[in-house]
């Protein structure tokens, strides 16, 4: 295939992933974002392949193992529930980066099969793009490995934290640069191997300070660094396709961090540097008092909300682990046919990475137009008769308004609290990801339903 070919169709795979991630932006056009992102990836693999130009044996491995990796990406894909996504995105994230640093080493060991000079004599562009790629796939590697840990709860998900941890790592990365620079002025290999040590190193110590509660961001930061790791390596390559690719995942993964960041009312930086989240998050269980709560059944439920004209659902978590929203649609149907106005509130962190609760309501094919931010829907809790919250805890706790102690302080919540009456679905009083009691519980127009959140909501579906 010729260059100028070649060069064509990476431009229309690199446009057809910038229309696949405006068409992510909503759900309405998230199936077709999906599908152009589709198309754009098949065309980039297919002119990589046929840019080769030499279709030697070693290509037949290629393939061989393109089509094992394939086929365990579609089973795992297929056969993963929606409540264990955000650990396979945490996985394939660290797959991105472990691939980066893989390059990179063959490039380094074996410059001239990339054209890039030959050992010891290495081109300086290419070498820095070589040592960034490999530093930032080394990070992107071994802070999803712990992220996976913590988020499949392998490894505890409260944060891990020691005396002088950030200075360290301040210091780990003063050496990652320091290191570089060395490196293009020598071309030593062993430093070479040294600069990938230290960023898997420091990849583990900016993630294990970081609490379940923040895990959303940590996703989308990860997904950041995947796509710069891939950048660099593109450049590495001389690959327009993969430069385009890193770019776009790298910059709209720090968008959404961003984004993320606001919801939480947490520090941009800090995120990057994985300096926040490094809070106790058991303080707020200490020295508990048990007060008293009031709980109901289902009957319960379904005689409030009857009586009322307006309810807001909020999803959370524990609908996700009870793959209720079938049931929780079919309930909501039930109050419309009552001529009840019913909404969903979403938070932006509701659930264990960015969007989860607004793929599982279009998995139960929630109109759109009733789904809502907290922005658009918080001011409406007031006005609201009953408020069923399904399995969201930290996300409604109004202690992150009261509590500077808290670990959750200032993030913004939605303001559950201010409706008449606040159904609280959930199996026991046991703390949410963030490791804290949730005051809602006790407020007296709350009413808890302890029960697995797809029952309940059949049962209350029943009963309406």
């Amino acid at each position: 295939m010729s260059a100028n070919l070649s060069a064509i169709l990476y431009l229309v795979s690199g446009v057809l992933f910038i229309l696949a991630l405006r068409g992510l932006s909503s759900p309405e056009t998230s199936r077709q974002g999906n599908l152009f992102g589709i198309i754009g990836m098949v065309i980039a693999v297919t002119v990589t392949f046929l840019s080769v130009g030499n279709f030697s044996s070693g290509f037949v491995y290629v393939l061989i193992f393109l089509a094992i990796g394939g086929s365990l990406g579609a089973f795992i894909a297929y056969r993963i529930p929606m409540t264990a996504m955000p650990e396979l995105v945490a996985g394939f994230h660290s797959l991105v980066g472990l691939a980066a640093v893989f390059v990179a080493i063959s490039a380094f060991i074996n410059p001239s099969a990339f054209n890039l000079g030959t050992p010891g004599n290495i081109k300086l562009a290419s070498l820095i793009e070589m040592a960034i790629g490999a530093a930032v796939g080394a990070i992107t590697f071994s802070g999803s490995v712990i992220a996976f840990l913590k988020l499949q709860g392998i490894m505890s998900g409260a944060p891990i934290t020691f005396k002088g941890q950030h200075l360290l790592n301040a210091l780990l990365l003063i050496l990652i640069i320091i290191l570089t620079i060395y490196l293009c002025s020598t071309q030593s290999s062993n430093l070479f191997w040294i600069l990938i040590a230290i960023s898997f190193l420091i990849g583990f110590l900016i993630i294990i300070p970081i609490g379940g509660a923040d895990m959303p961001v940590v996703i989308s930061m990860l997904n950041s660094y995947s796509g710069w790791a891939a950048a660099g390596i593109g450049f590495t390559l001389e690959n327009t396709a993969l430069i385009i690719t890193g770019a776009l995942v790298g910059s709209s993964g720090a968008i959404l961090s961003y984004i993320m960041c606001k919801g939480m009312n947490r520090s941009f930086f800090n995120v990057i540097l994985g300096g926040f989240g490094a809070t106790d998050q058991t303080s707020g269980n200490q020295n508990k008092e048990q007060r008293p709560v009031k709980s109901g059944n289902a009957d319960d439920a379904a005689f409030l909300m009857k009586n009322a004209s307006s309810v807001i659902i909020v999803p959370g978590y524990g609908m996700a682990v009870a793959q209720a929203q079938h049931a929780l649609r079919e309930m909501v149907d039930t109050l419309k046919k009552n001529d009840i106005k019913v909404s969903y509130a979403i938070h932006p962190v509701a659930g264990r990475m960015p969007g989860h609760m607004n793929v599982l309501l279009a998995e139960a094919n929630v109109p759109y137009d009733e789904v809502f931010e907290l922005e658009e829907i918080n001011n409406d809790f007031a006005n609201a008769d009953v408020a069923f919250v399904i399995g969201a805890n930290d996300v409604t706790n109004p202690v992150a308004k009261t509590d500077p102690q808290s670990p959750i302080y200032g993030m913004p919540v939605l303001d559950v609290e201010k409706c008449k009456s606040v159904l609280f679905v959930k199996r026991s009083l046991s703390p949410g990801y963030a490791g804290i009691d949730n005051d809602l519980f006790y407020k007296e127009n709350t009413l808890m339903l302890f029960a697995d959140a797809k029952k309940m909501t059949e049962d209350i579906t029943k009963n309406l």
